[in-house]
C-alpha cells in the first residue's frame, strides 16, 4: 500500500465498519485483526454486563481508526 492516507487505508477502514478486524487483515496484520475481532465480538456477546459492551464499542472505533492511520514504514 502507498502509506497513510492512501486509498488502501480507506478501503481497510471501510472493511472494519462491516467486520471488526477485517481492515487489519486486508493490510496483512493478522494478529491485530484477531485481537480486534475477539475483543469486539466478545464484548458484544457480553453486552448485558455493560462494561464489556463499552469496551467493545471503544475497540470497534479504535479498529477503524487504526486501519485508517496505518503506516507500514513505521
Amino acid at each position: 500500500m502507498a502509506g497513510q492516507g492512501s486509498g488502501g487505508n480507506v478501503i481497510a477502514a471501510i472493511c472494519n465498519v462491516f467486520f471488526p478486524g477485517l481492515g487489519q487483515l486486508v493490510q496483512g496484520r493478522i494478529l491485530a485483526a484477531l485481537i480486534f475481532a475477539i475483543v469486539v465480538f466478545g464484548g458484544a456477546a457480553l453486552w448485558f454486563l455493560v462494561v464489556p459492551g463499552v469496551i467493545a464499542a471503544i475497540a470497534y472505533v479504535w479498529a477503524i481508526i487504526d486501519a485508517a492511520k496505518f503506516d507500514p514504514n513505521r
